[in-house]
């Protein structure tokens, strides 16, 4: 499996001085020492780096173009804190233009959590002249994530509720592993799910299914989730813990060798075209159709087919 490369700004040179030290050959004693000492200088900030709520990996070797999201924030079950939301903002506007990011994976660092929702002992500091600004702008954020031009895939290998499970909804695909728990929970708490979950949910497995999961802030398991579509591969959970984020890998390779701008297209032609009546959908297939025929992949997608061999596609 290719590695990983941390995409944090501060820890990409961290982590190769940290390797270049790991390897350098030991010829003396005053050299063990010196090695042992920077281990424990780098070692030391390394988990300071790691600390944050959230980070970005970009994968390499045969994964490059995978953008995996991390949520880091243990103590909290991944709950979203104004810190943690600021961090997912700048993440988004970090790989929406950038054209070498292909599909983008959602996934938790917190064993047997994806995200608990939103932070509530620190909603519960919060003046209510400002909870509805702050929820306000999570939906936005989860606007933002949905509209990710490239393909989105959360990675569900432990418990995601009410905004967690918002978050999964925003994304293009859901695939789970066996102990996931999912569920919009929020009218336990007298209020609705709001962002964006009682549209989204509603979308995906239906209005008599989204109202009895929302009315009864049923909590569902893997196999209940399948069943009703709410995810779309369910995996069997394995000893690491991260079964639902190696099918993410392996279904993001299987989207890496096609034309990433006809990707894009096709998946701006089904989000728009499905809020509409056919005809309109249909013009609308039309008009993504047209911005692809003067690319330079579709016209490297032809001559590969002509050569016989795989195409290289650039983004152009």
């Amino acid at each position: 499996m290719a590695s990983i490369v941390r995409f944090s700004r501060i820890s990409r040179q961290v982590l190769r001085s940290s390797k270049k030290i790991s390897t350098w050959r030991v010829l003396n004693n005053d050299d063990i020492c010196f090695n042992r000492w920077a281990q424990r200088c780098f070692s030391s900030a390394r988990s300071e780096v790691l600390k944050d709520d959230f980070y970005v990996d970009r994968l390499d070797g045969d994964q490059q173009g995978i953008a995996v999201f991390t949520f880091n924030r243990p103590e909290a079950k991944n709950a979203f804190s104004k810190h943690l939301c600021d961090q997912v903002r700048q993440s988004i506007e970090d790989v929406k233009h950038d054209k070498s990011v292909r599909v983008v994976i959602l996934r938790s660092a917190v064993p047997k959590i994806f995200c608990a929702g939103a932070d509530l002992k620190e909603r519960l500091r919060m003046p209510p002249e400002e909870v509805g600004a702050f929820v306000s702008g999570l939906r936005s954020m989860l606007t933002s994530v949905a509209a990710l031009p490239m393909p989105t895939i959360a990675a569900l290998d432990g418990a995601a509720l009410g905004g967690g499970l918002e978050i999964a909804l925003a994304c293009d695909f859901r695939l789970a592993a066996t102990n996931v728990k999912l569920g919009l929970v929020e009218t336990r708490l007298a209020i609705i799910p709001g962002g964006g979950g009682t549209q989204r949910l509603t979308r995906i497995v239906g209005i008599a299914q989204a109202k009895r999961l929302i009315f009864s802030a049923k909590i569902l398991n893997g196999q209940e989730a399948a069943k009703i579509g709410l995810v779309e591969e369910l995996v069997e959970q394995n000893t690491e813990g991260d079964a639902a984020y190696h099918a993410a890998v392996a279904f993001a390779e299987e989207i890496l060798p096609q034309g990433p701008l006809a990707v894009r297209m096709a998946k701006a032609a089904i989000n728009t075209g499905i809020e509409t009546e056919i005809a309109t959908g249909l013009a609308l297939e039309e008009a993504y159709y047209a911005q692809v025929i003067p690319t330079k992949d579709r016209m490297e997608g032809l001559k590969a087919f002509a050569e016989k061999r795989k195409p290289v596609y650039t983004g152009e």
